[in-house]
């Protein structure tokens, strides 16, 4: 049912397809981060979670999506000051990087889509509070999701949370809508005014997605034309889940 443009509001038998989309998803993921260590080609990474996603009998979201040209992979694998959108390849994962992978599965028609930062070998503590800030703040922002809520109510509560521990969120990429597409409504901004925004209801599903600079909340795309990193070089972290807004509880739908 469409109650606002671009906004679906799914039933119970949509859910349950959007739960196995995201079910894969979250086992690709998994088996990314079990590679996740020095050496690693970024590449393999990416290959891995391709292998899961079709033994599942199932697509990858990513690969082909319009843009500069075609995105050409199964995920996004951004590196340290890289936020989202990393193009994985021969590049090789070092002692001390954070790496931050994105993974998209189209499931029977519907989206499953989460996103994980992890330390590669030993990391600084600097790295690791940004990654713990980070990976807080998507829980934050989930318990906001529930009917009665407005979408400012979710950005607002990400937004003191992870400027209240001296990071930055940017303002140019966002959360949204996910469900036969991508990319539906509503857009969920990881800041904002609490009681502004589109109200928020039962049957929704939401793909929030923390987005956390050290230094600067401002982005630049890299030569590859889809590498976004902080525009001052220092580290970044990206969390995400896909959840749908219930009588209770917010759902994770990208859990394993």
């Amino acid at each position: 049912m469409v109650v606002e443009r671009n906004i679906y509001i799914k039933n119970s038998k949509e859910i349950a397809l959007l739960r196995e989309a995201g079910r894969i998803n979250a086992l690709a993921l998994a088996a990314v981060r079990e590679l996740i260590q020095p050496g690693v080609a970024t590449a393999d990474l990416d290959a891995a979670a391709a292998e899961v996603i079709r033994k599942h009998g199932a697509r990858p979201a990513f690969l082909g999506v319009p843009g500069a040209y075609p995105y050409p992979a199964t995920t996004t694998i951004s590196i340290n000051d890289e936020l989202v959108h990393g193009i994985p390849g021969k590049r090789r994962l070092k002692e001390g990087d954070i790496v931050s992978v994105d993974c998209g599965t189209i499931h029977e028609g519907f989206v499953g889509d989460s996103a994980f930062t992890a330390g590669v070998g030993e990391i600084t503590p600097q790295a690791q509070r940004l990654i713990e800030v980070t990976e807080r703040s998507l829980y934050i922002g989930i318990e906001q999701l529930r009917a009665g809520n407005r979408v400012g109510d979710v950005g607002a509560a990400i937004q003191a949370f992870v400027e209240g521990q001296g990071y930055h969120l940017t303002r140019e990429y966002t959360g949204h809508g996910v469900g036969k597409a991508m990319w539906e409504g509503p857009q969920v901004p990881n800041y904002g005014t609490a009681g502004r925004g589109t109200p928020l209801r039962v049957g929704m599903t939401i793909a929030l997605e923390p987005m956390v600079l050290v230094g600067t909340p401002y982005t630049r795309v890299l030569p590859d034309q889809w590498t976004v990193a902080s525009a001052d070089g220092s580290l970044s972290a990206h969390f995400e889940h896909s959840v749908a807004i219930t009588e209770n509880s917010p759902l994770i739908l990208t859990a394993v």
